[in-house]
């Protein structure tokens, strides 16, 4: 069974992050990670090859810059076997329906019998690239899973939802997405990280998966952002001193704010 996992290189959270003269993240001045809840489909994706008697082959796959190559290192010394790189220029600004196309592409030139995601990335969160990958790769889709499996051609797995959990299932070849509810990622191992040096990391770029400059990018993306404002500085706060009617002052500040 071909598994196929795919990973975002996300700026850091914690970072000084703001937007470049386009409008794209500046990722240049920021450090980049492995996306946290991309980590839980790493996981998953191993434990499925742990449970699973067949062989089973785990293929981490990403597109992004050349600093890129630093989340698949992550993820072959979780455990992952092989990685694929997408690595272009002209993909520079492209959106998630775009990002969708690469990765459908560069999916189907791996094969595959399932493909893993997590719920969403941690810079965009919109989710949507699961569904939209199991629609370009004419596939069924079960996402936001806390749990799953495979067992005799099936994957199966729970979504939790606020008021009932479902079971779900699909016939191979699917897609998933897991939730960050899924079960803590493992930590890489010394051995894991001596290991994943000397795994296969292959590069393409477009010509590569057969896709033309124009359907990616800043040019063949369907959103954009406009505008964009740095957010303002902190201003120090508001000091109520309780000498009796500390209580009403709180009250007026709240309401002033129309918090109340």
């Amino acid at each position: 069974m071909k598994i196929v996992v795919c990973v975002k290189y996300v700026p850091d959270a914690t970072g000084d992050r703001h937007f470049a003269d386009d409008l794209t993240v500046d990722r240049d001045d920021v450090d980049g990670l492995l996306s946290e809840l991309d980590e839980y489909a790493v996981e998953q994706a191993l434990q499925i090859s742990e449970n699973s008697d067949d062989d089973v082959e785990v293929t981490v796959l990403t597109v992004g810059p050349e600093d890129a190559r630093d989340a698949l290192r992550k993820a072959l010394s979780m455990g992952a076997d092989r990685a694929i790189h997408v690595e272009d220029d002209d993909l520079h600004g492209t959106d998630a329906i775009g990002t969708s196309l690469v990765l459908a592409k560069a999916i189907e030139k791996a094969g595959f019998d399932l493909v893993v995601s997590g719920m969403a990335s941690t810079d965009g969160t919109g989710g949507i690239v699961p569904a939209l990958l199991a629609e370009r790769l004419g596939v069924p889709q079960v996402t936001l899973l806390s749990e799953v499996s495979v067992e005799d051609g099936v994957v199966k797995g729970r979504r939790d939802g606020d008021a009932a959990s479902e079971q779900l299932e699909a016939r191979l070849p699917a897609v998933v997405s897991v939730t960050d509810q899924s079960g803590e990622a493992r930590y890489p191992s010394f051995k894991g990280i001596m290991a994943a040096k000397k795994k296969p990391v292959e590069s393409w770029d477009l010509s590569d998966l057969d896709i033309e400059a124009e359907e990616v990018g800043l040019d063949g993306a369907y959103t954009k952002v406009v505008t964009a404002a740095q957010r303002p500085a902190r201003t120090a706060g508001t000091i109520v001193n309780d000498e009796g009617e500390g209580g009403k002052q709180l009250a007026e500040f709240l309401a002033s704010q129309k918090f109340i």
